[in-house]
């Protein structure tokens, strides 16, 4: 296929550069041909350098990954994760110009995260763009030359209003305070929106395999969707179509990283049916809402409450996989047992998990948190993901034994006996209590 066509401005007598503020002259590519893909040293290829890991944004550089610069693209992908599929609908339905620039005046973040000395650690921050709330801000010059450069983080505050907290309030848990919790049970929270944005070196290293292994395997179980993991070795950037995450805080943002002030930790995946639906097969909703509860207590004595909502959906195997799982379970002979909960899921899906929990930390990472007083959590795996990378874990919080719903003993008999962190409410789970422990029965 023939190359783009690039509408290309003057260079100055030092190519690629502006002679007085360093930054290179955008080179804006009109959409006139089909281009299956790039090849590292081809002519006009000539991305703009990142430096991973420098402290500083203007030398580690800007992540560009829009359509508007081809030849200085620097991450391969999209922005928006799996929503850049509807930006392609959208061109194609003749509602958006693909050769939209937004307008970035107004949207600067509302309240300060960073810099933190774990931004500029690989081993701490290569899953998304620690940079990524600061476009406006450190790469404003970029932008007023030209440059169409999108933000991978927004950062903004709301109000948070569940049944859970108004009964908390009804039960005498909680006690409006007017600043973080409303008398009408609102509480008040910062949160910020934040789109994956992959280091490839890293995350190969993360999972103890080299970075050409992790591209062939993306390129293939995607059945060919990014050739450039192939063809671009030079390219260290990819922002993959996935869901991304949500980090919600209660309380005092900056006192995120002091060691001596109270910190309530939840680090939750994506479960639709049960926290959006209610579904009882499963704790998350209940054990979700208890570390709100609990993270909005931790402000209220003046300490800071985070809860981080990845977009992990049933165990990042998707919702599909989770229903076939779920009537494999029913289905099974001598019914849904906690002796083979994780067996079923194997069946269905080959493996038991692939959240894994290598990239998990690095939001933590990116709030500057070394310690964390109470986490809101029994997972082993997630409690072993943080301390490998030195956040240190005071207290881990089990979900009290009245809000595991009546379908669910199966999932929480059968996570404590296979390693998760029982607390003191579950010590009596043994191989005897995991034979027995059967939900509900369906008339399929």
């Amino acid at each position: 296929m023939s190359a783009p066509s690039l509408a290309k401005k003057p260079r100055t007598s030092t190519p690629g550069k502006n002679d007085d503020d360093g930054i290179p002259v955008p080179e804006t590519t009109t959409l006139d041909y089909v281009n299956l893909t790039s090849h590292t040293d081809s002519f006009g290829v000539d991305p703009i350098p990142v430096s991973w890991g420098h402290p500083d944004p203007l030398v580690r550089g800007p992540i560009i990954c829009t359509v508007r610069h081809s030849s200085q693209r620097n991450a391969i992908g999209a922005h928006s994760g799996s929503y850049c599929i509807y930006t392609g609908l959208a061109v194609a339905a003749g509602k958006l110009n693909p050769d939209y620039v937004p307008n970035l005046k107004l949207t600067r973040p509302v309240f300060q995260i960073g810099p933190h000395k774990s931004w500029s650690d690989p081993k701490k921050v290569a899953s998304i763009d620690p940079f990524g709330h600061l476009t406006t801000e450190v790469y404003g010059a970029y932008l007023d030359k030209g440059f169409d450069i999108r933000p991978t983080i927004a950062v903004t505050k709301a109000h948070i209003d569940l049944p859970e907290t108004r009964e908390a309030v009804a039960a005498g848990r909680l006690i409006p305070d007017g600043k973080i919790l409303m008398p009408n049970g609102q509480s008040i929270v910062s949160k910020a929106a934040i789109e994956p944005v992959w280091y490839l070196p890293e995350i190969a290293r993360r999972f103890g395999c080299t970075e050409t292994m992790l591209r062939q395997s993306i390129f293939r179980m995607t059945n060919g969707m990014y050739p450039e993991l192939i063809t671009r070795p030079d390219i260290k950037i990819f922002l993959p179509p996935i869901g991304g995450l949500t980090i919600y805080i209660w309380g005092d943002p900056d006192t995120i990283p002091d060691e001596d002030i109270e910190l309530t930790c939840r680090v939750h995946d994506e479960c639709n049916g049960s926290d959006v639906f209610g579904s009882d097969i499963c704790t998350c909703r209940p054990y979700l809402t208890h570390a709100i509860e609990e993270c909005i207590k931790t402000a209220q004595r003046g300490g800071c409450g985070i809860v981080i909502y990845f977009r992990k959906e049933g165990r990042s195997l998707g919702e599909v996989t989770k229903y076939l799982v779920y009537n494999t379970r029913k289905r099974q002979e001598g019914g849904d047992s906690a002796e083979n909960y994780f067996s079923c899921t194997e069946q269905v899906a080959g493996v038991q998990d692939t959240r894994f929990q290598a990239l998990m930390p690095d939001p933590l990472h990116f709030l500057g948190v070394t310690k964390i007083h109470n986490f809101i959590s029994m997972s082993d795996m997630k409690y072993n993901a943080i301390v490998s990378t030195g956040i240190e874990i005071v207290n881990r919080v089990e979900i009290p034994k009245e809000l595991v719903p009546a379908d669910a003993q199966v999932e929480i008999t059968a996570k404590v006996f296979h390693g998760y962190n029982a607390g003191k409410a579950y010590q009596d789970i043994d191989e005897k209590e995991l034979k027995k422990t059967v939900g509900r029965e369906y008339a399929y």
